[in-house]
């Protein structure tokens, strides 16, 4: 069997790699905000949050 998908054009890559930086900016903010307010645990998801988006986004942009 052979795999007929075609991939991303680069444009459209790019442009979901810069969704991901944005939704990714959002969990650090509420990983710092948690961190600053005493939240040690949920600041440390937040920021956990925010590095697995980036790594996905990147893969993406890799892969297409």
């Amino acid at each position: 069997m052979t795999d007929l998908r075609r991939p991303r054009p680069l444009l459209e890559r790019v442009l979901l790699l810069l969704v991901a930086l944005a939704i990714a900016a959002g969990f650090f903010a509420m990983g710092l905000a948690s961190w600053v307010s005493g939240e040690l645990v949920m600041g440390a998801f937040g920021v956990l949050g925010g590095l697995m988006t980036i790594w996905v986004g990147l893969l993406t942009l890799r892969r297409g």
